[in-house]
This record gives C-alpha cells, sequence and structure tokens, in this order.
C-alpha cells in the first residue's frame, strides 16, 4: 500500500516543463497513479530541444516587452522551463543575449543579400533599403545589436563571427557595385562609409529624430551608389574595422 501522499516540489530538472506541478508522490518516494502502478522515471527533454524552446521564448520576451524586460526569469516563464535551465544550457543571461545576437545578425545578412536586382548599383541601393527595413521592423533587435540596449561584455568569438559576416555582404556588393569607379582605398573603407552613413540615418529615424522636411514619408536613407558616396574631399584616412586591424593612432 502506498503511504500518505506529498505534493513535489519545484523541481531543477532543465527538460521538466511543469516544474512545480508534477503529481503526488508517497513518503517513499513513489508517485501514485490510479491502479496502483508505480511508472517508470519520466523522460527527459533533450538538451538541444530545450536550448532551441529558451531561444525562441527569449525573442518572444525582447520582441514584446523590450530588451529591459529580458530577464532570466522572464524567459524561463515564457518557456515553461525551471530557472536553473537557463543556466545549464547557456551560463546565464549573457548566454541568451549572444543567442540573440547571432540571430539578429543573421537576419540582417539575409535581409541585405536577399536582392536580385539585375543592376550592380542598383542592387548596391537596395541593400540600403532592405538593411532600413530590417531595423524598422525589428528594432529590439537592432538596439540590443548595435546600441548596448541590454550591457553585456561581448566575449563570444562567435557572435562577432556572425557581425563580421553581415558586414561582409555590404563589402562584397560594393566590390561588385565599384566597377573601377570607387574613390576610396579600398572596398572595406567605402562600406564602413556607407553603413557609418546608413546606421546614423536608421538610428535617428526609430528615434524619432528625422528632422528633414518632406513631401511625403521618406522610403530611403538620401544616399545613392555613385561617386557621391565618396566625395574627392574625404578624409585621407578610414579607420579600418576589420578584427586584427589596429586603429590609427590619432594625429597630434
Amino acid at each position: 500500500m502506498y503511504r500518505r501522499s506529498i505534493p513535489v516540489g519545484e523541481g531543477r530538472d532543465e527538460g521538466n516543463r511543469h516544474w512545480g506541478k508534477g503529481p503526488p508522490v508517497s513518503e517513499a518516494g513513489g508517485a501514485c497513479p490510479p491502479g496502483g502502478v508505480v511508472p517508470g522515471p519520466r523522460s527527459r527533454t533533450p538538451s538541444a530541444e530545450v536550448g532551441r524552446e529558451l531561444v525562441s521564448a527569449a525573442e518572444a520576451v525582447l520582441v514584446r516587452d523590450g530588451p529591459g524586460r529580458l530577464t532570466v526569469r522572464a524567459v524561463a516563464a515564457e518557456a515553461g522551463i525551471a530557472p536553473m535551465g537557463v543556466y545549464n544550457r547557456f551560463g546565464g543571461k549573457d548566454g541568451l543575449v549572444d543567442a540573440l545576437l547571432i540571430i539578429g545578425f543573421d537576419r540582417l545578412l539575409a535581409a541585405v543579400e536577399a536582392g536580385t536586382e539585375p543592376g550592380r548599383p542598383v542592387r548596391l541601393h537596395a541593400s540600403g533599403l532592405r538593411y532600413r527595413e530590417f531595423a524598422l521592423a525589428n528594432p529590439h533587435f537592432y538596439a540590443i545589436m548595435f546600441e548596448d540596449a541590454i550591457p553585456h561584455e561581448l566575449k563570444s568569438q562567435e557572435v562577432g563571427e556572425h557581425a563580421i559576416a553581415a558586414f561582409g555582404a555590404l563589402v562584397r556588393l560594393v566590390e561588385l557595385a565599384a566597377g573601377g569607379r570607387l574613390r576610396a582605398p579600398s572596398p572595406h573603407e567605402a562600406a564602413q562609409q556607407i553603413w557609418s552613413a546608413l546606421h546614423g540615418a536608421v538610428s535617428l529615424e526609430l528615434k524619432g529624430m528625422v528632422l528633414t522636411p518632406t513631401r511625403r514619408r521618406p522610403t530611403a536613407p538620401s544616399w545613392k551608389p555613385s561617386s557621391a558616396a565618396w566625395p574627392r574631399n574625404r578624409p585621407s584616412r578610414v579607420p579600418d574595422v576589420r578584427p586584427g586591424r589596429a586603429r590609427p593612432a590619432p594625429s597630434a
């Protein structure tokens, strides 16, 4: 016979999707199902599946509630998983943020490269439109990617690789569009100038700080993929942001 039943306490199994709500168990440790048959051990949710569910939950919290509400407890509650599961799988909040950053940079890369425009300069210009569309459609992602909306020390080499890949897509488009008419010292430096202007314009728009009067709502940043993008009176030296390249010291 079973002894008196007591409720299960809050479990810490990262795969237990119903933690803290389990069936009664006997003081001897057995469950008390109808019929008196003791079931076998519960199946554990695979770690990879737990990771996917937590990342999906983190994205849901970020998009719905904003960066300031992204916490371990909020994500665990959204996923229906014990908070310890976040630490077991990602080491804490920073690991979740790393996962979200990778998603963001991969989606930005896909957006920038999505064009099928026939003309190379046109494709470069269209990539700027798609960059803007990504930022406006994903303001919270854009904020954690470029504006440090969640204080987070970047330690993951993997995040850096995905970020550089997104910038590399712009570099390739610049190389294709240049056609021997590039006035900047290199495609990397031209891409850096274009990105700086584009990011600045998008950031101002996201903050509602576009003050230029227009007859209609702007549909694109004002830059064009022509020689005007690289004026002759540009600074003689633009910092190289590629990994491993030292920034030049300021002149005295």
